[in-house]
């Protein structure tokens, strides 16, 4: 059983709920402030966390050990996203939102307050470790609800593009991140990396502001009147759908392992080997962070035009032929070149496959099961991402650059494949069928209903911006 047999927009009103942006911008706000905590450690982890917490270590096995913290939080996520995902599909996506954001900016902020080796010893990377699973865990239950959430109030023929506003959360906590890391990187002594976690408090306020306010799905709250819910749906959705699992864990290890080598791995590559200093380090990310932002916007909205595997059949075919020419490119030792490598591999590789992911894994699973095979899928490619910058460490000491490179084309191999075998749910049968059943709704509106216009722009805003 999955949603790639049923309507376009299963349970959802046609032109969306009255609140889809509200919803949609609500779960954006909370997925800038986990990818922003997230991903602080990742730039944290590359450029501090070595000598910080691991100082007895020489340099590569102290980067090593850094690394290994950062992928212990994403080897916690497919347990954060089964507890969510189950959560999600019997109680609701909005409890899963506010309680996911809330644990994920108190770990986030404990990691800015932790003792470092030099005061407690051997106690610091223990506490780091602990810290680190409760962010995994809570970033685990987060994708899911936020995307589902904001797919399940969307309009019909605007799925993708109302999709990629919260996956647009990626690159605008990177930015923040990184402007954070940038900002503070003249501090005195811990404080350059201490104050990027503290300030997240101020962000996780924002966040539970806005979704607080959200409203539940309109599809599982009929599911719920209708008694739909699936009595295990981690069970379910292993039994009856686990084909869809396979291939959605394929097309998420694309993505999220190929930006743990062509982000994360290369920032500490071109410091590491003199390639760049630490701010134009920094820049290079800020600048493909900004590129990132309305990528990811528009890589959904040409989801909704041309489908969802096209997109992701681009995405992976340029990380094949990408690989090499990233790491020819910076070690050029040029900073307009390792900026272009970071803009190519974020804006291009990582983005248009981001951008393609919310509606597309939505509509691979069906409402009842929906948030427990969305999230497992996607939490547990996070494992194999977790741990792929030591991976690519690894790989250099034995091969040099070709290593990485490899791996990252590895990796875009494995996405093309799973996208090749992947159902297209959003082709030209569907398209002109959303299309038709808008344009019925939009005859019948009237400015007293409830959401509703005589203004296709109006009755979609997102559309209006296209």
């Amino acid at each position: 059983m999955t949603s790639t047999t049923t309507a376009p927009g299963d349970g959802t009103p046609v032109l969306g709920t009255r609140h889809k942006l509200r919803v949609a911008i609500g779960s954006a706000v909370g997925t800038t402030v986990e990818n922003y905590d997230f991903i602080g450690y990742g730039t944290a982890a590359a450029l501090y966390f070595g000598h910080v917490f691991f100082p007895e270590s020489d340099p590569t096995t102290g980067l090593l050990l850094s690394f290994a913290t950062l992928g212990i939080g994403f080897a916690a996520r497919p347990l954060g996203g089964i507890i969510g995902g189950y959560l999600g599909d019997k109680v609701g996506r909005k409890p899963v939102l506010v309680t996911s954001l809330l644990v994920m900016g108190l770990a986030t902020v404990a990691i800015g307050a932790l003792p470092t080796y030099a005061s407690v010893g051997v106690l610091a990377p223990v506490l780091l470790v602990i810290v680190r699973v409760i962010q995994g865990l809570a970033f685990g239950a987060e994708w899911g609800g936020a995307i589902l959430m904001t797919y399940e109030h969307a309009p019909w023929r605007r799925k993708g593009a109302y999709t990629a506003i919260p996956q647009a959360g990626f690159p605008l906590g990177l930015l923040l991140a990184n402007l954070a890391f940038l900002g503070s990187a003249g501090l005195p002594g811990d404080w350059a990396w201490r104050v990027p976690f503290l300030l997240s408090s101020v962000l996780i306020l924002a966040g539970m502001y806005i979704r607080l306010r959200v409203e539940e799905s309109p599809e599982f709250e009929e599911a719920k009147d209708q008694g739909t819910l699936a009595k295990n749906p981690l069970v379910t959705v292993i039994r009856q759908d686990w084909r869809n699992l396979v291939r959605a864990f394929g097309l998420r290890v694309a993505e999220t392992a190929g930006y743990a080598v062509s982000i994360t791995y290369v920032t500490s590559y071109v410091e590491s080997n003199g390639l760049a200093t630490r701010p134009h380090t920094i820049l290079a990310i800020v600048v493909a962070a900004l590129l990132g932002l309305p990528a990811t916007l528009l890589w959904g909205r040409l989801t909704d035009r041309v489908g969802r595997r096209p997109v992701y059949l681009f995405g992976t075919t340029l990380m094949l032929a990408f690989g090499v020419p990233m790491f020819l490119m910076v070690n050029t030792g040029q900073v307009g070149m390792v900026i272009a490598v970071f803009a190519i591999a974020f804006a291009f590789c990582h983005n248009s496959l981001a951008g393609t992911q919310g509606s597309w894994f939505a509509e691979l699973f069906s409402t009842e099961t929906r948030s427990s095979g969305a999230s497992l899928a996607y939490q547990l490619a996070a494992v194999v991402s977790g741990f792929t910058a030591f991976w690519a460490v690894s790989l250099y000491e034995a091969f040099g650059w070709a290593g990485p490179a490899v791996l990252f084309m590895g990796y875009g191999a494995i996405g093309l494949v799973a996208a090749l075998v992947t159902p297209e749910t959003y082709g030209p049968a569907r398209r002109a069928e959303a299309e038709r059943a808008t344009a019925a709704a939009l005859a019948a509106s009237t400015p007293d209903e409830p959401g509703s216009t005589r203004s296709p722009q109006a009755a979609d805003p997102v559309a209006s911006r296209a």
